[in-house]
């Protein structure tokens, strides 16, 4: 499978005001290199540059130095923005911010209109949007009237209609209560599984980053982890170092690790913990 995204040498700043010293790099040489179809959590204390890296990949941002790829396409290319936005979709903590129009359906509807999609193109688009993220029996209601779980959806959907290839979501959950983080997750989770929708995940909960294909960990703007949730969540000294838990099931296996019982340091599962706890004890 090849890759979507291929991130070489990224440096970047933001550009000081007149008369400030140069400012030190938020971003600090990253390599990265994501497949098509995989589902990616970034993870890193706040400051580390995680949503920094994630706006340069639909080109909200664009490198100081190095390149950013996506689908062919390098993100400093001014001419390709709008080809780049069709790629990869951005989803933001706060939905009232991509939430434009009155009624949920038109909301949906609004990119593609500026696009002049075609009516019909345009109301199937629509109708598999919202179908995807099970918001389609609130297709005429008025986004005020939703919980944020359901707002968060909304925006989702209209990433959606707009058919990329890719979807970046910076922290899509900070702002929902429990229910609202299921229902976002499941929808997201939906689309990588069953529309092949490239996910790239900008979060801070560990139990969203572990049920992931693939765990990135960021600190002071560059990359120092990259493997499999099991891995990467095994290494919880160098984690806590960097001032980031783990999944509570995780650390408990890391006590009894350290209280001497054989338990895999690879537990990431309330499941996995329970087995292997009934096997201590058998």
């Amino acid at each position: 499978m090849k890759n979507i995204i291929e991130i070489k040498d990224l440096h970047f700043y933001y550009e000081p005001n007149d008369g400030d010293p140069l400012p030190e790099d938020v971003l600090k040489g990253v390599y990265l290199k994501i497949k098509e179809g995989e589902f990616v959590a970034i993870l890193g204390h706040n400051g580390c540059g995680k949503s920094t890296l994630a706006k340069h990949l639909n080109g909200i941002l664009v490198p100081t130095d190095g390149k950013v790829i996506v689908d062919g396409i390098d993100t400093s290319d001014e001419s390709k923005l709008f080809e780049l936005r069709q790629t990869a979709g951005m989803v933001f903590q706060n939905p009232d911010n991509q939430i434009v129009s009155s009624i949920v359906e038109e909301d949906v509807a609004f990119a593609l209109e500026n696009l002049g999609v075609p009516y019909e193109e345009m109301r199937k688009r629509v109708d598999d949007a919202l179908k995807a993220v099970n918001m389609y029996e609130y297709r005429m209601h008025s986004p005020s009237q939703l919980s944020g779980g359901q707002k968060q959806r909304v925006a989702i959907a209209g990433v959606i209609a707009m058919q990329p290839k890719c979807i970046i979501l910076d922290e899509p959950t900070a702002m929902l209560d429990p229910q609202g983080r299921k229902e976002v997750l499941a929808a997201i989770h939906r689309m990588n599984r069953e529309m092949g929708i490239t996910i790239v995940l900008i979060t801070h909960y560990m139990d969203e980053a572990a049920a992931c294909d693939r765990v990135v960990v960021m600190d002071k703007g560059d990359i120092v982890l990259d493997d499999v949730p099991e891995k990467v969540f095994s290494k919880v000294e160098k984690l806590k170092e960097i001032g980031l838990d783990v999944p509570q099931v995780t650390e408990l296996a890391w006590e009894l690790r350290k209280a001497g019982y054989d338990i895999s340091p690879e537990i990431i599962t309330e499941e996995e913990c329970v087995e292997a706890i009934q096997k201590l004890f058998s």
